[in-house]
């Protein structure tokens, strides 16, 4: 649909990533009401994309990924780490992992605890589900069947998963067909937003199909710049487009999903915000709002890495080559095969330390070797263990490099500024360790490259983090939903002090959860939809008893289990 310098719409949805694909679809299901989605990439259509096993190409595209960075790091020696962001419609789900996985049911109940109420375990799960299509475990109270965005799990799983399975099992980490079934402590392979082999985001599966309707207008390389205010409601949007400046105005609501870096942006672009960082940067203060850009945290890792001459690990090498040749074709002629997967294809979800409510360290592990920085597969054999820290207390913020609405803004996440933070990856390097020298392992004659066999003290370890790691790109709660004076919005999403202005994105989550954030954007989207359209909330699940947990003696043949069988339910 054509639109000029100046429209009307009902909602106005700026950023047209995971959130505002997902919420303008479902706003869009009221053919009362008129729906204006803004993106300030292009279709984020692309055969690179569709590959799930090309994630690290896509990562690096300069027309997908934002390419942000952080001000440099005190505590990880000064270095900038990057920020993958995506950009087109997806967002960005176009660049990463495809890991379907929603943190610990206890994390909810965090947030409903700390001023987020209906925010629960039980109140956000039916949201989780109406959105979810699980080739492998719904339906049932954690799963959805029929909904619009595809999952399954890793098919045909490279043999070294369940090495790894074996190993961790001998040291007492249960396998857990489904870490999505209420209890998140154990392993299993990784369930994926894939549909038929083709990575599944809420552009492909929510938006494009609403796309037919007529109240539903899109608008792809439209760059919000300024949300203008009349008195205290959010009135109009301000963009750039090829064609020149727009002014969108909203005769009911304008929703900021523009995610964890560019929300905030956008309302301190606008005057809303720290009155003191506003006009140290030339902004007028419209409305002081000092959370804004604050509570910034995300998930840090540092991986062991391992090498061996053994092909059974993915890559390129004459011993692999007929296998990988046979893979290329299975992906182009049936869409199957290891390409069809994510390359990480499995993970453990541990406690390191004794008297935990919940697992404090993900384990992620990856059959293959760190590709080259110029090509998206590795030359030769490896694998490795990423541990991820889940519950980082270390918090910075996000500030405006100027008034200029085109220059990115200043990304300082504040890393390791908790000294504590470090400890669940030292501890975990420790277990990982213990899990390469276990005897499932002992046929690949691995060496340990990164950190190293030099690395054995704390201190050793703790100075190869600071030197390496690097974070999952899980940036949260730049806009932090709760009632204290630090929140930006309120439990119904609504900007503090503001009238018809809402954030719906990764930056409101009150804090991280011990997972990967793709699922519960998705979800928190789901539920600013019925919050914005005044429908009643759905009803608050009701519990089964979920999959059962392996018991002592059953590793082996429940990790043999976990590979399912292919697609046998698949719509």
């Amino acid at each position: 649909m054509e639109t000029g310098p100046e429209q009307s719409f009902d909602f106005i949805v700026v950023g047209g990533g995971t959130a505002g694909c997902a919420l303008a679809a479902r706003l869009s299901e009221d053919p009362s009401r008129t729906v204006c989605l803004i993106e300030a990439g292009g279709s984020g259509r692309s055969p690179v994309v569709d590959v799930p096993a090309a994630v690290s190409m896509v990562q690096r595209s300069a027309t997908l990924n934002w390419r942000f960075q952080t001000v440099p790091q005190p505590n990880l020696n000064g270095r900038r780490i990057p920020v993958p962001r995506g950009r087109g419609l997806g967002g960005s789900a176009l660049i990463n992992g495809m890991v379907y996985f929603r943190g610990h049911p206890r994390d909810y109940d965090d947030w409903a605890r700390s001023g987020a109420p209906g925010w629960s375990y039980r109140e956000v799960l039916p949201y989780f589900c109406k959105s979810e299509n699980n080739e492998n475990f719904g339906p049932s109270s954690f799963h959805g069947r029929g909904g619009a965005m595809n999952v399954r799990s890793v098919t045909r799983p490279n043999p070294l998963n369940f090495a790894f399975f074996q190993a961790i099992g001998g040291l007492g980490v249960p396998a857990r067909p489904d870490l999505n079934g209420g209890e998140t402590e154990g392993v299993a392979l990784r369930q994926l937003s894939i549909r038929g082999g083709t990575r599944e985001t809420t552009a492909s599966a929510l938006l494009r199909p609403a796309m037919r309707r007529r109240n539903l207008t899109v608008l792809t390389r439209v760059r919000a710049t300024r949300i203008a205010l009349d008195g205290r409601r959010a009135a109009a949007v301000e963009a750039q487009s090829e064609r020149g400046p727009l002014t969108l105005r909203a005769r009911r609501e304008i929703i900021l999903s523009a995610g964890s870096i560019h929300s905030p942006q956008l309302l301190m672009l606008s005057g809303i915000g720290d009155g003191e960082h506003l006009r140290s940067v030339g902004i007028d203060v419209r409305h002081h709002l000092p959370g804004v850009g604050r509570n910034l945290h995300d998930h840090l890792a540092s991986p062991v890495h391992m090498l061996t001459a053994h092909p059974d690990p993915y890559g390129i090498s004459a011993r692999a080559m007929p296998r990988n040749l046979v893979n290329v074709a299975e992906y182009l002629l049936l869409r199957a095969g290891p390409l069809a997967n994510n390359i990480f294809e499995s993970a453990a979800f541990v406690k390191t330390v004794a008297g935990l409510d919940r697992p404090d360290v993900q384990l992620v592990f990856q059959p293959a070797k760190r590709p080259p920085p110029s090509f998206p597969f590795p030359f030769g054999h490896g694998f490795a263990l990423s541990p991820v820290g889940l519950y980082p207390r270390s918090r910075g913020r996000i500030t405006l490099a100027s008034p200029d609405p085109l220059e990115a803004p200043l990304i300082d996440p504040n890393l390791l500024s908790v000294p504590e933070d470090v400890e669940p990856l030292v501890r975990a390097i420790r277990l990982i360790r213990r899990i390469f020298a276990s005897p499932p392992f002992a046929k690949y004659r691995a060496e340990e490259v990164v950190p190293g066999a030099a690395a054995q003290t704390d201190a050793d370890l703790v100075a190869y983090i600071r030197a390496q790691a690097y974070t999952v790109h899980h940036p949260v709660s730049t806009c932090r939903m709760g009632t204290d004076e630090s929140a930006v919005v309120d439990p119904q999403l609504r900007v503090v002090g503001l009238d018809g202005l809402r954030v719906a994105d990764a930056s409101v989550f009150p804090s991280i959860i011990g997972g990967n954030t793709n699922a519960v954007v998705v979800m928190v989207a789901e539920k600013a939809a019925d919050l914005i359209l005044g429908r009643p909330p759905l009803p608050p699940a009701v519990l089964d008893e979920g999959p059962r947990v392996a018991q002592d003696g059953e590793q082996r043949a429940t990790a043999a289990e976990m590979a399912p069988r292919h697609h046998e339910t698949a719509p």
